[in-house]
Order: C-alpha cells, then structure tokens, then sequence
C-alpha cells in the first residue's frame, strides 16, 4: 500500500479532513529503551515465585498496561487470587527489584534520530507510557537532553492503561491538541489499539518479537521495521502529513 494511501484510509476512518501535526505521543519501554526484554524477565521470575506460570512472550502481549493491572490479571488467571491495590503494589516493589538487578536497559537505536528530527520539524515530543519504572522514566532527561517537553503521562497518571485510548487522550488533553494534530509511536499491540482508539494516525515499530502484523491487525496505520527505519522515513511522511491540510 502507498503512503498516500494509507493516509486516505485514516482520513475516511476517521472522519478528518486534514492534518496539523503538532504533537508526536511517544511509547517508552521498546521505542525509546531496547527494555522489553528485562521487563519480561523480571515479570517471569516474579510469577514463577508466587507459583504462576507462565513465558515471556505473554508478557510482551500486555506490554502497555500498567503494572497493577498486569499483576492483578495474572494473578487472576493463574492463581484464581483476587489481588488488592496494596498487594498490586507491593508485588510491583518487587517486580522492580528484579528488573533493576538486571542492569541499565539501552537506548534504542534510531531513537534520538526520530526525536531530533520531530523536534527540527516543530513536533512537540509526549511521553505516553504505561510504565510506572521510576527508575527508567527518571532517565529521559538524562538520555534524551531537551529532546522532550515537560508534558508526560505515566502509568501514575491513569486509571486505565493501554489499550484503554485514556493514555493517550490524556497525552492531548495536557498538550492541549486534537487527535488530527498527533501521532502516536508505538511497539505493542496493546499500546497501537490505544493509539488507534484514540483517533490519533498510529505508527507502529517491530522492535521486538511481536511482528508486524499483529500491529495491523491492533489497528497501526503504517509499520516500521525498527527506530532506524522510522528515522529515516519520519521527513517524507510528515510533509506527506502537512500536504493535506486539515
């Protein structure tokens, strides 16, 4: 399919006439940090030592929720144990732990790329994330010098993580935007159904073993094969975006 049209579909589906893009809502873990895969460990060892089991790549498929909801889902299914708001928090304490055991998680390549070239095109730069990690989130600024505004919605912020669209129409609500002015990156089916939901044109990334279909079928509006590959393709798809105007 086309560039053009891809954006003919999002436009009929969505009912918008145009564009503005003013704002990029930005995923973290798997877009910004190569992090999935310590997460799903930890998730992992934290179920195996409370009897559940389980594999990773079930982890990697609720990518985008917070991480009460994740315990309290799990623990549902697996245990048939009703988990409270206190003990949600405190098996997260743990779940903590153990991904900072596991070391500093790596910026994603192409990452500073796409957030450069957003910031170069006058594209405001929202974090939207399900993780309540503070010891990640506290990072940004360090990794990621000016390349974001003080705008940010976090697992703390939500009562409803992803694929709920709340993150995300938090996310324009505090930037004070429309969903014809946004895009949205992500990298998980959960986080591409909010981005979809939240009417928002959706872009996908395959950075780690969900493949690119399964973000289709979530309801991406065109899929990446990486960071790199979105940096690369980011100046002809925003004037692609600008050329027809809302």
């Amino acid at each position: 399919m086309t560039l053009q049209q891809t954006i003919a579909d999002y436009l009929q589906y969505t009912g918008h006439k145009g564009f503005d893009i003013r704002a990029a809502l930005i995923d973290c873990d798997g877009v910004l940090y190569d992090s999935m895969k310590y997460h799903t460990q930890a998730w992992v060892k934290l179920m195996k030592k409370n009897g559940i089991k389980c594999t990773r790549d079930e982890f990697y498929a609720m990518e985008g929720m917070t991480g009460s909801e994740i315990i309290k889902t799990k623990f549902k299914s697996g245990a048939g144990k009703n988990i409270t708001d206190d003990e949600a928090r405190a098996l997260y304490g743990v779940k903590t732990r153990y991904f900072k055991e596991l070391g500093e998680a790596p910026v994603m390549p192409g990452a500073v790329r796409v957030l450069q070239t957003l910031k170069e095109a006058g594209v405001d730069r929202i974090l939207v994330t399900g993780s309540q990690q503070d010891a990640l989130l506290q990072r940004i600024d360090e990794d990621f010098p000016g390349l974001f505004s003080d705008v940010k919605v976090t697992g703390h912020d939500v009562r409803h993580g992803k694929p709920n669209p709340e993150p995300y129409l938090k996310g324009m609500n505090k930037a004070e935007k429309k969903s014809n002015q946004c895009i949205v990156i992500e990298n998980a089916p959960l986080g591409v159904q909010a981005g979809h939901a939240s009417g928002c044109f959706t872009i996908g990334v395959t950075t780690g073993p969900i493949p690119e279909k399964d973000l289709y079928k979530a309801g991406a509006d065109i899929v990446y094969k990486n960071m790199d590959e979105l940096a690369a393709a980011l100046p002809a798809l925003l004037v692609a975006l600008s050329m027809i105007k809302a």
